[in-house]
């Protein structure tokens, strides 16, 4: 079964910095009102050929199903890369109109102790396959955010793996491979999902766009492309709220839908940060913050990007941006944003003075 993925990114480093998305739902069931159903349902693909992006390891995948030699999986990467939706599309394809009856779906976030393992995991692999004609078919466990199982609950995992391998696959999915113990991991074939490129999300997204009959300008699909950041479920999220608040989705509906500031506004904020004095860049920042409310964590990732994207010397870039993660750190455990404020104005000031000395 190795060299069948040989040629696949199974190994590759993954996007630590990227928080679990703990609140997705496994089990979907749409409601009877198409219109009321959230479009990461509704446009969920349903086969692996409608799966956006990933076409090595879907074609992997989809020919050992097609082969009768489909292995227990680990599949890790970022949220919305499409790891469940390939999971699900190859139940489809297995069982058809017995997908229900085949597959048991947890959400290891909520049941992700060892009685969950023991129970519901144990009692369903422990019943016999079911046959359909003249075939066989082995079941699908389907363990969702399995990185948020605790250690004693992977162990006995192993465990049931190792006694009901012969009846049942079981299909881990998770943002963190390295939160799963190599006892499991050894025990699965592992395939990366990386973050989609911006060309899929922009196809998957005009799709949506043209089936919902949505008025979008080129500047807005290009801000939902942008902020999504290769999560098709956050793209598709952000179109739908947008359209529910919005007639016109335009760059700066997605934006004030979000509560992202707007490029012009970093643009702006970055030209008070390197030409004004420290006492006017805080007055000026701190009043667009307030009057747009905006998050100083939000004007610090994108003014970030801005000092990637301007000529400086590295000497001069590399110490910024190490101050610039520093300050977005501390935000993120709910510092004072006055304070991280000031810090981020003198870094700003000490790379405009390093600016000065170098142009000396």
């Amino acid at each position: 079964m190795a060299e069948a993925v040989s040629l696949m990114d199974v190994d590759g480093e993954e996007n630590h910095h990227l928080k679990p998305n703990k609140g997705k739902s496994v089990v979907a069931a749409p409601p009877p009102d198409g219109k009321a159903t959230p479009w990461v349902e509704k446009y969920r693909p349903q086969s692996l050929a409608d799966v956006a992006a990933h076409r090595d390891i879907v074609d992997t995948i989809d020919r050992l199903t097609s082969e009768n030699r489909l292995p227990h999986l680990l599949l890790y990467g970022p949220p919305g890369t499409g790891k469940t939706s390939t999971i699900l599309a190859v139940a489809r394809k297995l069982y058809g109109a017995q997908f229900h009856n085949m597959i048991l779906e947890l959400n290891a976030s909520d049941d992700r102790g060892i009685d969950v393992v023991r129970q519901q995991i144990q009692d369903f692999a422990s019943t016999q396959s079911f046959s359909f004609g003249a075939k066989s078919f082995v079941k699908l466990v389907l363990l969702d955010e399995a990185d948020a199982m605790t250690k004693d609950a992977q162990f006995a995992l192993r465990r049931v793996i190792e006694k009901y391998t012969k009846n049942t696959r079981f299909a881990l999915i998770c943002n963190h491979v390295n939160k799963i113990i190599p006892a499991l991991q050894s025990r699965c074939t592992r395939f990366r999902f990386a973050p989609l490129d911006s060309i899929h999300v922009t196809e998957r997204l005009k799709h949506v766009i043209e089936a919902e009959g949505l008025d979008v300008t080129e500047s807005g699909l290009t801000a939902l492309v942008r902020l999504s950041n290769g999560d098709m479920r956050k793209a598709l999220n952000i179109l739908q709220s947008t359209h529910m608040a919005s007639q016109q989705i335009t760059e700066e509906a997605v934006y004030l839908c979000t509560g992202n500031p707007l490029p012009k506004d970093i643009e702006q904020i970055s030209h008070w940060l390197l030409n004004e004095p420290f006492a006017t860049s805080f007055l000026r920042i701190y009043e667009i913050k307030a009057r747009k409310g905006l998050a100083l964590v939000d004007i610090v990732r994108e003014v970030t990007m801005f000092v990637f994207k301007i000529q400086m010397p590295s000497e001069v870039r590399v110490p910024l941006i190490n101050d610039l993660a520093d300050i977005e750190y501390r935000l993120s455990f709910g510092c004072n944003d006055k304070l991280q404020l000031g810090s981020l104005i003198s870094s700003f000031t000490r790379a405009r003075c390093a600016l000065v000395a170098a142009a000396k």
